[in-house]
């Protein structure tokens, strides 16, 4: 078996185009095939599964954000042999080829009421760890980046760990989910309310947030009689 099988996929990915909107809009989609299924869009790509070749999954770049697509293969390179994160196959000159992961998003557990173990948590930390050691910077890791598979943790979309600062937004969910999960575990939270809770931390100033604020101010919003 070829370890480039993956090429197949580039008729079909051809057809495809991902068209930029801004910079935290989700990015839209022309084209169509047959023989790719969609499965997430992001603010600069989207990613495709190849249905003949299932367990590759493709991110497709905009345009405008290539110069991410370089850096992602760049950190993938650094990051090989860690089982936080996902195997990197290739790359074509708008998409980079990594294994297709299963499992529920951290933020899908919130929506559908399935319990995040303290494991994936910990197993976050340690690729932070990992990403350090290798003199790179972890960052951008949020709700949607994080898969559960089988309680454990692994860490997607590592285009960013070129770029310096701290955004802390993992930070501040490690506070959260120390001090407002255990309140929310098992319980199935409405799109409107995480989607209004992501709005509203977005309006904040991440090196100055106040997290019991913050959270206090949400927990009189959606969750108090």
């Amino acid at each position: 078996m070829s370890n480039e099988q993956w090429k197949q996929a580039e008729t079909a990915l051809s057809r495809m185009e991902v068209i930029k909107s801004g910079d935290n809009d989700p990015v839209t989609i022309e084209g169509e095939s047959d023989d790719l299924r969609c499965i997430g869009i992001g603010t600069d790509a989207a990613v495709f599964v190849y249905e003949p070749l299932p367990s590759y999954a493709y991110k497709l770049y905009a345009s405008q954000a290539l110069p991410k697509k370089e850096a992602e293969i760049e950190v993938y390179h650094k990051l090989t042999g860690s089982p936080y994160f996902p195997v990197f196959y290739g790359a074509g000159e708008r998409y980079v080829v990594i294994s297709h992961e299963s499992g529920l998003t951290l933020y899908d557990c919130l929506l559908y009421g399935v319990s995040i173990p303290k494991q994936a948590i910990d197993d976050v930390e340690a690729a932070r760890a990992f990403v350090r050691d290798k003199g790179l910077n972890p960052r951008d890791i949020h709700l949607k980046n994080v898969l559960l598979q089988e309680g454990r943790g692994k860490v997607l979309d590592v285009s960013e760990y070129i770029q310096d600062g701290n955004d802390k937004r993992w930070e501040h969910l490690v506070w959260a989910y120390d001090n407002v999960y255990p309140l929310l575990e098992g319980k199935k939270l409405p799109l409107w309310v995480l989607e209004a809770v992501k709005n509203g931390y977005y309006r904040l100033d991440p090196s100055s947030v106040n997290m019991q604020e913050f959270a206090d101010r949400i927990g009189r919003l959606f969750f108090r009689k």
